[in-house]
């Protein structure tokens, strides 16, 4: 299996993974499950320990026990000591039946025993280097892979329609989750509102997100910084609510801290970068409002999002953006306000970015096809891709078909060619 897991933010993507890795844990393998983030990995592996509490598998070997509790570690680079070398040793052995982890999965010194499942959550950040590299530490066996996204970006739609990855569509949220409803802030005054709206949010018991794009001030860009929104907040328009503060500079264990005060509800709003853009999971969380909303691509504020809405209340997210003399309004925002639906979101994005390249890992901009355009002429390409699947599947190596044979050897490099099948 080389498949595409869409769903939209909260459809449950987190479950089939899991049901995917518990089917080849059955079968004697291990599952692994890469996340991008420290913050989402540790949020998977607490999640996905809680799921499976109490879970018996059978024994591997002889054993006088035919049972034994099923065990998931996790393995990021904030692992270390004695913990690593466990972790480490017990994986190469096949004591450990999933591993949750970031990049750190794909370091030296990592080993499987038979790695069946490979999960990788929030494909677009990982480059296919990075997935091959976790296949081929799988321990001699070929694993399969799931890949999971919210929101497919333009050239991953490009590589789903050539056949890279088989496709699922997960097309509905769990019962009582209610649409997150979007505003456009664009100005002072309306930004008021939306501080208004938080403080109401925050008196009815409920938290709150502010999402800054830069860490600190920049004299390049003017954009509002998390530290610097921070201490205006605290001082200003949400002065006197309890504020927290989480950004990637952070060490590992005051993020992991700041986190959990939010979870724990000791925290009213908590003021971030997009290292909350994926997985973070608050059900309380009811408010979110993103500063220059216009410097955001569309999968991101898909992603950021999806943080609210997340329980049974309604829920509302505020895109703050400047007023700009002269200047039309940003056609990434109005789609936010128009749609709530991640596939809808992914062809405007496409529409907007074009498909990117093909033969490399360019995720947008000019194509590198000569004729067709995927944006124009999708049922055309679709036709294109099944008559391919059909020559292939009768004819694999193209004996029986030698002037195609001769026309991939004109267009293909050794480069592109390395690149498809790694891909």
């Amino acid at each position: 299996m080389h498949r595409l897991l869409q769903g939209d933010v909260g459809a449950g993507k987190t479950v089939v993974a899991v049901t995917a890795m518990l089917a080849a844990v059955q079968g004697g393998h291990q599952g692994a499950l890469m996340a991008p983030t420290e913050v989402l990995a540790e949020q998977h592996f607490a999640g996905v320990r809680r799921m499976l509490e109490g879970l018996q598998v059978p024994t591997r070997g002889e054993s006088l026990f035919p049972d034994r509790p099923l065990q998931v570690e996790l393995l990021t680079n904030r692992v270390t000591g004695a913990e690593r070398k466990r972790t480490l040793a017990e994986l190469a052995d096949g004591g450990v039946d999933i591993v949750i982890g970031t990049h750190a999965l794909i370091q030296e010194g990592v080993v499987f025993h038979s790695l069946g499942m490979v999960v990788v959550d929030e494909q677009h950040r990982f480059g296919v280097e990075q997935r091959a590299a976790l296949r081929e530490k799988a321990g001699g066996v070929v694993p399969d892979v799931l890949v999971m996204t919210a929101t497919p970006i333009p050239r991953t739609a490009a590589m789903t329609v050539y056949g890279d990855l088989d496709v699922n569509v997960l097309d509905e949220l769990p019962p009582g989750r209610t649409p997150v409803v979007t505003r456009w802030a664009a100005g002072p005054l309306l930004e008021g509102e939306a501080w208004a709206a938080v403080r109401t949010a925050v008196a009815d018991g409920r938290q709150a997100y502010v999402v800054c794009p830069l860490i600190d001030e920049s004299e390049k860009l003017e954009v509002a910084s998390a530290e610097e929104t921070y201490a205006r907040l605290a001082a200003d328009e949400l002065r006197g609510l309890r504020l927290g503060l989480l950004h990637g500079r952070l060490p590992s264990a005051e993020k992991e801290a700041a986190m959990e005060r939010f979870r724990a509800g000791q925290v009213d709003v908590l003021v971030a970068t997009t290292v909350i853009e994926v997985g973070v999971d608050v059900p309380n969380a009811t408010v979110m409002v993103i500063l220059d909303a216009d410097r955001f691509g569309i999968a991101q504020l898909h992603q950021l999002r999806g943080r609210v809405g997340r329980g049974t209340a309604e829920s509302e997210c505020w895109l703050v953006t400047g007023v700009r003399d002269g200047m039309a309004p940003s056609p990434r925002v109005e789609a936010l306000v128009a749609s709530t639906d991640g596939f809808e979101l992914a062809e405007i994005d496409l529409d907007l970015r074009s498909e990117g390249t093909l033969m490399s890992s360019a995720q947008k901009g000019r194509s590198d096809l000569r004729l067709a355009s995927l944006r124009r002429d999708r049922e055309l390409v679709r036709l294109a891709r099944d008559a391919a699947f059909d020559i292939v599947d009768a004819d694999p190596t193209l004996e029986d078909h030698p002037d195609l044979l001769d026309e991939l050897a004109l267009l293909l490099t050794d480069e592109d060619t390395e690149f498809l099948t790694r891909s």
